[in-house]
């Protein structure tokens, strides 16, 4: 599967970080961040799991993938968040979204497990964000498609990708029910 997203992120590093960073528009990232848990709960607990595992639009994820990217992108975040926190203007590895779904076959998995450990890592993560100075969210990343990045900066786009991905479930879900039985 390719991914738009991946492709315009690399030829425009600068309107990717510009349209994940409008997405949250003047909400506090931190409080999005701590609300997106709630909000995918909501989607599991009131979506069948097979509809979570329909894939609506071919080459496209299905819901289940895009809960377990963005359990990816939690694992991937923490470590470089911690990483420029603890090392001075640190080299950061992008990574191949669609292999690292692809590869841990997350459309197999349970959605609830999926969610669980995003939960468990997002309450850990968000508390080392809210510790984070204002000095200290200006240290910065040299990311390996996106150039410098600071902390700030990764906040924001945090943020605005749950939102991206939240928006991007529900309309999936809609479409596969949508399409009624197969």
């Amino acid at each position: 599967m390719s991914s738009a997203a991946t492709r315009f992120e690399r030829a425009d590093p600068q309107g990717y970080r510009d349209r994940l960073s409008g997405l949250l528009g003047e909400r506090d990232p931190l409080d999005t961040l701590e609300q997106t848990p709630a909000v995918l709960a909501e989607i599991v607990a009131s979506t069948p799991p097979e509809t979570l595992r329909a894939r609506p639009f071919a080459g496209k994820w299905t819901p289940n993938e895009v809960l377990g990217h963005l359990l990816d992108t939690e694992w991937v975040f923490a470590y470089r968040v911690r990483t420029i926190l603890c090392d001075e203007r640190p080299r950061i590895a992008g990574m191949d979204q669609e292999r690292w779904v692809e590869v841990q076959r997350h459309n197999e998995r349970e959605p609830r497990a999926l969610l669980d450990t995003f939960s468990a890592l997002r309450r850990v993560n968000v508390a080392l964000w809210r510790r984070l100075s204002a000095e200290q969210l200006q240290r910065a990343g040299l990311h390996d498609e996106r150039g410098e990045e600071s902390l700030a900066t990764m906040l924001r786009m945090e943020a605005g990708h749950d939102l991206s991905h939240i928006d991007q479930m529900r309309r999936y879900i809609e479409a596969t029910a949508d399409a009624g039985p197969a």
